[in-house]
């Protein structure tokens, strides 16, 4: 469904000089910095998948996705959805007919209009039939609880109404592929959760391929079976989302709270401990187990025999701590000069 080969991106920035006349020479000057955004990424995403893409800020995940959905021309490579270029002319519309896109900082909403006669003009838009769109419609309306609110203006609705309502407009046409650029960023717990449970019955009643950037790990987990991790416009890992918790072993934390402080020492002397954390006063002590190294049966067999215990919790170690550890990992292993602008000519002229 769809397929990036060596895709670049580069921007242009002006070279400013000090002061406000540096600022007004900049407005005439041709001389310029390329910046770059993406850098020789490859891969390809089959239809009904999910895809994490996840990065830093200024990893280039915004920009890759607006190359995907025909709003910026790669620099150089390839991008193809269903076969075909978004960003060229001759292809674009029949490729926008084909995608969905939520960025969750930005609403393709009309601001005064009603949510139904923005639906309608969506519907004129993307040439629905008035059967399916109806169908669709209701569909939507109901799985998204938008009733309340559907002759509501785009203006007065909540931020979570909004979300779901975007959520819709990009769903109307029935894309093959769908585009989420933050789609749950500020909402609530509960809003979240419901929004979340929609998408991924849309997707799955419809086989619909989901490309997701957010910096909500959980999002993640509940949406996404593979991720793509991105760093300076790279890529680093490309994979499921059991390899990404798996690359740095199978962590489980194992909390247990006592009726005194206690040492630590005993269990870590026993077993292979990763790492230990107190707190409140000593009375809850947090062992960080490998699963593939220890059985966890065995290790909390042994601390609730050693230690008296009135309390336990067992998690599994987040991916956003995975994640920050292949960030750390990568950084290391950069040389100290390594920047987004290496190989990049830092001063050039036009003409």
């Amino acid at each position: 469904m769809i397929e990036l080969i060596h895709v670049e991106k580069y921007f242009k920035k002006p070279i400013r000089g000090k002061g406000v006349w540096g600022m007004v020479k900049t407005l005439f000057s041709t001389k310029h910095t390329l910046v770059k955004a993406v850098d020789d990424i490859s891969f390809t995403v089959n239809d009904g998948e999910s895809v994490g893409y996840i990065g830093a800020n200024g990893a280039g995940k915004s920009t890759t996705i607006k190359m995907m959905s025909g709003i910026l021309t790669p620099t150089s490579g390839e991008i193809l959805i269903d076969g075909k270029h978004p960003y060229k002319s001759k292809e674009r519309n029949a490729v926008l007919k084909t995608i969905g896109v939520v960025f969750g900082q930005k609403t393709q909403l009309w601001y005064d209009l009603p949510l139904t006669e923005t639906y309608d003009l969506l519907r004129y838009i993307y040439d629905i039939p008035e059967q399916d769109y109806r169908k669709r419609l209701g569909e939507l309306v109901e799985l998204l609880d938008m009733k309340p609110f559907l002759d509501a203006p785009v203006r007065t609705l909540s931020l979570g109404q909004r979300m779901r309502a975007d959520l819709a407009a990009a769903m109307l046409h029935n894309p093959k592929t769908l585009f989420l650029d933050e789609p749950t960023i500020g909402l609530d717990v509960l809003v979240k959760r419901n929004l979340i449970d929609a998408i991924n019955k849309l997707r799955d009643e419809y086989n619909t391929s989901l490309i997701l950037t957010t910096h909500a790990m959980s999002d993640i987990e509940l949406l996404c079976k593979r991720v793509i991790i991105l760093d300076e416009g790279k890529i680093l890992f490309d994979g499921s989302l059991d390899e990404v918790k798996h690359m740095f072993g199978d962590k489980r934390n194992i909390t247990i709270q006592t009726v005194a402080p206690i040492d630590p020492a005993a269990a870590t002397d026993k077993y292979p401990i990763d790492g230990v954390a107190s707190e409140g006063d000593g009375l809850l002590t947090t062992f960080t187990v490998d699963a593939q190294k220890v059985k966890i049966d065995v290790v909390l067999d042994f601390l609730l025999k050693t230690y008296d215990v009135s309390d336990v919790k067992l998690s599994e170690t987040g991916i956003e701590q995975v994640v920050e550890k292949i960030y750390e990992r990568n950084k290391a292993a950069q040389p100290q000069s390594d920047s987004a602008q290496d190989d990049i000519p830092t001063e050039r002229e036009d003409g």
